[in-house]
């Protein structure tokens, strides 16, 4: 007995490596390829579902597609409600593993075709480097799924013989219950509902569970897959859980339709399949898998307009919207964290010109709150930074390390607005307050323009007209001073006062001079970031 429970967690390990390596490695594979879909498929519910099961099959993990998904909605790429058809599109889309291995898996032994498939992957990643390699570890992969596979049902042939599950039985809606409890419960100790079904399509080709049992399994785990997303988004933005409460909600009455509706069905066509040609209990399964969340989505789509509101009423946000975007469950996929990253870096130093308007054109101070909140936004963002993981991808590495460097001026930035009440001062001197309103409008003509916009000229041009103005601010230094002291004589000014109106002036010469320079790393990495204009947003 002992041998049999090591060779069945042998097989259920193998089946998870496998699949874990071939997930990972078609992600990499897919690149960008996973935001260009999503973005130009997802306008409509019935588009951002075929793009879930799209994605999902492509991918062969559902849960990668609602992580990504995750993350595409705190990157503010997808809305709320785009999301939600993602993932109803996933969760039909992950049935397809389940139709590979009724159809290939459990026909015949694989083994002797799987092994080769691992040592073909295996040499082409080490002699391959690149997509190709990546296609390696995939190959290898799919190898390692089906010996797996192999390996499951060997092991379930022997439990057919020596244990009598029987005792599982489905006579009362009490043993029903029972039976996908066990099967919610496979899920979240797998923590891969495929992988769960793969056992019980395993358990069912031995002999080990008949089909009713089998079915009834099913429904759990496909309750319990949501414990996977659950977990991811433990500490996550609110958008990450609330599109992690659409898949709990989706799942929950899909399996309550399936229990009332589906469950009957597919056992009276079990019973009547010899008038229309016998078809293996495996197959069986495997559709009702398809239809178990086919027919959730039938009943959900229509309302998901209202499922938002339902989610977004029972889970309101409590913090600066902002910090939405910030989504630890991106950290899976750099690229979608840095995307986050990113927006908000740039809605930050949004909100430090938007304060530096108001003081500088309308003699509005900021309030001690305000500079709280930005406080804590930047704090939340450096740590957000700090966490990402250092990307594969060299292309995303140097956004990464851009980032960083713009994070250096939105702490100085931060810094300047210490001292903002020198506005007051710098009001009461024309000749000071005309440049703070050239510096004024510069930023606000190119920066509002580079968020909505993202063109790389915005950032060229703003970056030329800043270094105009800081060059002839130095050339007119001295000029400056000396009218300041001239206004302090004519009004009769004491000296502590002139040497605030003094102050005031560099602290303004200071400011235009770190725009000057955040703006020269803006054009840098412009010039070396192509992603730049597609991803600011």
């Amino acid at each position: 007995m002992l041998e049999l429970i090591a060779q069945f967690c042998g097989g259920v390990g193998v089946f998870l490596i496998g699949m874990t390596l071939m997930t990972d490695s078609l992600k990499g594979i897919a690149g960008g390829t996973l935001k260009t879909w999503l973005t130009k498929f997802t306008r409509t519910p019935l588009k951002a579902t075929g793009s879930g099961i799209g994605l999902t099959v492509l991918l062969h993990s559902s849960t990668a597609t609602i992580l990504a998904t995750i993350g595409f909605v705190s990157a503010g790429v997808l809305s709320f409600s785009q999301a939600i058809g993602v993932v109803i599109g996933a969760n039909i889309g992950t049935t397809s593993t389940a139709w590979l291995v009724a159809l290939l898996g459990m026909k015949f032994s694989i083994a002797t075709f799987a092994m080769p498939l691992i040592g073909i992957g295996a040499i082409i990643k080490l002699l391959i480097k690149g997509r190709i390699g990546l296609l390696g570890f995939a190959i290898a992969g799919f190898g390692l799924m089906f010996y797996g596979i192999d390996l499951l049902q060997v092991a379930m042939q022997g439990v057919s013989a020596q244990v009598d599950l029987s005792i599982f039985g489905y006579d009362t809606l009490a043993a029903k219950l029972l039976l996908v409890l066990i099967g919610t419960i496979m899920t979240v100790l797998l923590q891969s509902s495929t992988a769960a079904i793969t056992t019980t399509l395993a358990a069912l080709a031995s002999g080990a569970i008949d089909l009713e049992q089998s079915l009834l399994l099913v429904i759990g785990q496909n309750i319990g897959s949501v414990s996977i997303i659950l977990l991811s988004v433990i500490g996550a933005s609110i958008n990450a859980k609330r599109t992690a409460a659409a898949n709990v909600i989706f799942n929950l009455v899909s399996a309550v339709l399936a229990f009332v509706v589906l469950l009957p069905l597919f056992m009276w066509l079990a019973q009547y399949e010899g008038q229309w040609g016998s078809v293996d209990d495996v197959i069986l399964v495997a559709a009702f898998h398809t239809a178990f969340s086919s027919f959730g989505a039938l009943f959900v789509l229509p309302y998901i307009d209202r499922l938002q509101a339902l989610i977004n009423r029972f889970l309101p946000s409590n913090e600066p919207e902002i910090l939405s975007y910030l989504d630890q469950a991106s950290f899976t996929v750099p690229e979608l964290a840095i995307n986050s990253a990113q927006h908000v870096v740039y809605a930050t130093l949004g909100h430090i010109f938007d304060l530096l308007h108001d003081a500088l054109q309308n003699g509005v101070l900021p309030l001690e709150v305000q500079l709280q909140q930005l406080d804590e936004i930047i704090v939340q963002l450096e740590r957000y930074l700090d966490n990402i993981p250092v990307p594969d991808n060299a292309q995303d590495r140097q956004r990464l390390i851009a980032l960083l460097r713009i994070m250096v001026y939105v702490r100085v930035l931060r810094s300047d607005l210490e001292n903002i009440r020198y506005v007051v001062l710098i009001r009461t001197l024309p000749f000071v307050q005309q440049i703070a309103l050239d510096y004024m409008h510069i930023v606000d003509c190119h920066y509002k323009s580079i968020q909505q916009h993202q063109r790389i000229e915005d950032i060229k041009s703003l970056n030329t007209q800043l270094n105009n103005l800081k060059k002839w601010q130095t050339q007119h230094r001295d000029q400056s001073r000396q009218e300041i002291m001239q206004y302090a004589t004519t009004h009769h000014m004491s000296a502590a006062t002139s040497l605030e109106l003094l102050a005031a002036q560099r602290w303004l010469e200071r400011l235009i001079a770190h725009s000057k320079r955040l703006a020269n790393v803006l054009d840098e990495n412009a010039g070396m970031e192509p992603l730049l204009e597609d991803d600011i947003s």
